[in-house]
C-alpha cells in the first residue's frame, strides 16, 4: 500500500496494524516510530524495516508537520508460515524467528538499498495496461518481499556494505536535488532525508561524484535550463526562474561556465560539450 500525506498533528499509525500479522515498511520521507514495552524502532527517511504483531496492539506514531511517503506490505503470519515452511532454513535468523515463533518482533530499520528504491520508484507509474496492473503490483510486492525475507547469496563484508550504503545515499541525494531545482533542500535537510550528518554526506558525495553538492546542483540546473531554452518555449529570464535563479547575471555566468556559451546565444551555438 502506498501512503502519501502530511499531518499537522502526530498520527496514530498503529491503528492501521492488524493482529497476528507482519508488516514491512519502506520509508521514503517523514519520520515514524514503532514501539512496545521492550523495543522501539525509529523510521527515518530512506530506511526500511518490519514489525511482527501478536494480538496486543503496538504504539506507533507518525510525526506532525512531516511529509510522509512510505510503502507498506502486510501479510498474516499464518500465510507466511504456510508459504515459507519448506524454505525456513534459507531465511535470515531474525526473519525466521519473527515469522515462526508467533511473538512480538520489531526490526532495526536499515537504509533502503538501491534495488528497493528502484522498485518503489516504479510503483507510481506502472508500465502495463490498466487491466494488468493488479498482477504487476503483486509481482512488485513479491519482489520487495524477496529482498526482505532472504539473506544475500554472498554475505557483504563490512567495508563493502559501507561503500554500498554510501553510494545509495549519494544516489538518493541526487534524486532529492533534481526533484525541485527552483527550491532545492538545504544540506541539513538532505542529511536528514538520507540518514547521515551533513558533513559526512558532503564528504561521500564529493568522493563518489568528484563534485561538491553545490557544484552538482549547478550542473543539473544548467542542464535543465539548456533543455528549456532548446524547447523554444522559454526565454532566458523564464528559464532562469524555472531553475531557481532570481539574478540574471548570476544565471548567465553559471550558464556560460557550465554549458560553454551565453544563454542568449543558446542553442544557436553548436557542438557544446558539457563539463561534468
Amino acid at each position: 500500500e502506498w501512503h502519501d500525506f502530511q499531518t499537522r498533528r502526530s498520527l496514530d499509525w498503529g491503528r492501521s496494524f492488524h493482529p497476528q500479522s507482519i508488516e514491512f515498511c519502506l520509508n521514503l520521507t517523514g519520520r515514524g516510530e514503532v514501539r512496545t514495552s521492550r523495543a522501539r524502532s525509529d523510521f527515518v527517511p530512506g530506511t526500511s524495516g518490519y514489525y511482527a504483531m501478536t494480538d496486543d496492539p503496538f504504539r506507533a506514531t507518525r510525526e506532525a508537520n512531516d511529509h510522509h511517503q512510505f510503502v507498506t506490505l502486510e501479510f498474516s503470519r499464518a500465510h507466511l508460515q504456510k508459504q515459507l515452511a519448506q524454505n525456513a532454513s534459507d531465511l535470515g535468523a531474525a526473519m525466521r524467528e519473527s515469522i515462526f515463533d508467533n511473538g512480538v518482533h520489531i526490526s532495526t530499520p536499515r537504509p533502503m538499498t538501491s534495488e528497493q528504491r528502484k522498485v518503489v520508484a516504479s510503483l507510481t507509474e506502472p508500465p502495463v495496461a490498466k487491466a494488468a496492473q493488479i498482477l504487476w503490483y503483486q509481482s512488485k510486492a513479491l519482489e520487495l518481499m524477496a529482498h526482505f525475507l532472504f539473506e544475500p547469496k554472498d554475505p557483504e563484508f563490512f567495508c563493502m556494505r559501507q561503500k554500498r550504503v554510501a553510494r545509495d545515499r549519494v544516489e538518493r541525494t541526487k534524486e532529492l536535488l533534481a526533484r525541485d531545482l527552483a527550491n532545492p533542500p538545504t544540506l541539513e535537510m538532505l542529511g536528514q532525508e538520507v540518514g547521515c550528518s551533513p558533513f559526512y554526506l558532503s564528504r561521500i558525495f564529493s568522493r563518489e561524484t568528484g563534485l561538491t553538492i553545490p557544484q552538482y546542483l549547478r550542473n543539473i540546473r544548467m542542464e535543465r535550463a539548456a533543455e528549456l531554452l532548446r524547447s523554444g518555449r522559454y526565454n532566458v529570464t523564464e528559464a532562469a526562474i524555472e531553475v531557481g535563479y532570481s539574478s540574471l547575471s548570476h544565471f548567465s555566468k553559471a550558464f556560460c561556465e557550465t554549458i560553454g556559451c551565453c544563454p542568449v546565444l543558446y542553442p544557436a551555438a553548436k557542438n557544446v560539450i558539457l563539463d561534468r
